[in-house]
């Protein structure tokens, strides 16, 4: 019998696939409802609302201390929150061990027994649950065939890739058939090159079975790339969940705005400086009178246009003059650091790179405007 799996993350032939392909979508996926945490008197998760589609894969993103990772073991189980609910397809699993919860998780360090083939070690969780040695080996083979690894099946951990461990890793998360897969900084112990093939990979895999995901990351390209929405988090809150094209143009947070890429930020006292640059600027900066000391603006490095100077040529209306101070080359684009009327900017260029001290003029494409942290405007 050759075994497969199903895009339900069941392995078919087994028992409970049918069962399981009968849940209604409504009813699938992973809700999260007023969870909180506090650990040595600090309050590390608070009051957290989360819902994930079923099928979707979600990125907790956020800076360490955050309380990303906290949330992860309270929805795996090894955390018991202090307030709150944790339902994964329609069932509350709130007080449920993590050996008893349709979940299965990929930790940090892979946790591979070094003296057990790649075999054993996914074989692991279901010879706990003493299943039958026949069955073990098909669903096992399967899990292997999956992440391609079934020709190291009898090799033991140290004499695999690091990428290869991760697969072996995260194909024992996928023999247990879980509604919900885990991942706890999965990529994290891999180098640059390699975490960008294995991330392609898991993203692959991932929406091949279908299996709902939830992924912990500091790494914000990392999530980005992978993931069908990410949540940003900060002191124990999520400050937005959006798609990673929304979350990138369209941040609803200061937090956001600097957390995610590159942003020039601007206070209430730079503003008679940039007063002027472009149209966008003149209408989020307006005024100095009555801006509040928690006012600032936000503009994106390619929303800062430099022009170099050029005979005979007329200033774009509104720019203002501009020097570059510094070049940093980044492959297929540049970086300039430019002084404005006092102010350092960065701004990006692809064709005809001007050198550090030369003289131009910058204006602003798109400038955000947050109040208390939060975005009030958007002029562009």
């Amino acid at each position: 019998m050759t075994l497969t799996i199903t895009a339900s993350g069941r392995t078919a032939g087994s028992s409970g696939a049918a069962g399981a392909s009968q849940v209604e979508s409504a009813d699938r996926g992973l809700r999260i409802q007023g969870l909180s945490k506090v650990l040595g008197g600090r309050t590390i998760v608070d009051t957290l609302d989360l819902t994930i589609g079923s099928g979707e894969l979600v990125a907790l993103l956020g800076p360490s201390g955050c309380g990303k990772t906290t949330t992860l073991r309270m929805i795996a189980g090894f955390l018991a929150p202090d307030t709150g609910t944790v339902t994964i397809d329609g069932r509350d699993v709130t007080n449920l061990g993590p050996e008893r919860r349709p979940s299965a998780m990929v930790f940090q360090n892979y946790a591979l027994w070094p003296h057990l083939t790649v075999f054993k070690n996914v074989a692991f969780p279901l010879t706990l649950r003493r299943m039958p040695k026949a069955e073990i080996r098909e669903r096992v083979m399967a899990a292997l065939d999956t992440v391609n690894l079934a020709h190291h099946a009898d090799s033991r951990p140290a004499h695999i890739s690091g990428g290869e461990q991760q697969r072996a890793a995260l194909a024992r998360a996928i023999v247990q058939e879980p509604e919900l897969l885990l991942l706890d900084e999965p990529l994290s112990n891999l180098d640059a090159k390699l975490r960008v093939r294995v991330r392609e990979e898991i993203r692959e895999i991932q929406q091949r079975l279908g299996i709902t995901t939830v992924m912990v990351t500091h790494d914000q390209e990392e999530a980005l790339a992978i993931s069908d929405r990410v949540a940003v988090m900060n002191g124990g809150r999520i400050e937005q969940v959006s798609a990673p094209a929304d979350l990138y143009a369209n941040p609803r947070t200061e937090f956001v705005a600097s957390f995610i890429g590159s942003m020039n930020f601007l206070d209430g006292g730079d503003l008679s400086a940039a007063r002027g640059a472009g149209a966008a600027a003149g209408v989020a900066t307006g005024d100095a009178t009555g801006v509040s000391p928690s006012d600032r603006w936000a503009v994106r490095p390619e929303d800062v246009l430099f022009v170099r100077a050029r005979a005979g040529t007329t200033p774009v209306a509104g720019s203002l003059p501009a020097e570059v101070v510094r070049v940093l080359p980044h492959g297929h684009f540049s970086e300039l650091v430019v002084r404005v009327d006092g102010l350092t900017l960065r701004a990006l260029a692809t064709d005809d790179v001007p050198t550090a001290g030369e003289h131009g003029t910058v204006s602003l494409r798109r400038v955000r405007h947050f109040r208390d942290g939060r975005l009030v405007e958007d002029a562009s």
